[in-house]
């Protein structure tokens, strides 16, 4: 059993690789169905931009500093 979970997280591999800091953090919220994943930690965004479908990017000036998918589990 533990062996298919390692098998999932490693799928993350190439999103972790190609974050902006190379640093990744993410929170689940199943009672909102919400995943939060951020690039920075602490960030303090200034800026976010909704998405056609449903994601919100959050900005720290220019950088991008966490991603907030909405409808997680429906993905």
């Amino acid at each position: 059993m533990a062996h298919g979970i390692v098998e999932d997280y490693l799928k993350i591999i190439p999103a972790v690789k190609s974050a902006p800091q190379k640093y990744l953090w993410s929170s689940y919220d199943a009672e909102a169905d919400v995943l939060y994943i951020n690039f920075k930690k602490p960030s303090h965004a200034t800026d976010s931009e909704f998405t056609d479908d449903d994601i919100v990017l959050r900005y720290e000036g220019d950088t991008i500093v966490g991603i907030t998918i909405l409808h997680a589990s429906k993905r």
